[in-house]
């Protein structure tokens, strides 16, 4: 089950994580790269995000999921 959005931990967060569903291995590697941005760049608005705690703050992993795809593609 996913974290709901977190501003303690969002401000410690120093690595991100983009999981793709194996449903949409089609999307082109630049496009991934570009679409990825925009999801952590609002992480707030992710459907499915996750936090993993490291030894120096905390990693935001975001599974993409089809809502995500198209909020960010508009």
């Amino acid at each position: 089950m996913a974290n709901a959005f977190d501003p303690y931990r969002e401000a410690l967060v120093v690595e991100t994580n983009t999981i793709w569903p194996a449903e949409m291995a089609g999307i082109a590697p630049n496009e991934r790269a570009q679409l990825a941005a925009k999801l952590h760049a609002a992480p707030k608005d992710a459907a499915d995000l996750d936090y993993t705690r490291l030894h120096t703050g905390f990693c935001r992993d975001i599974t993409v999921t089809e809502a995500d795809l198209a909020r960010v593609r508009k």
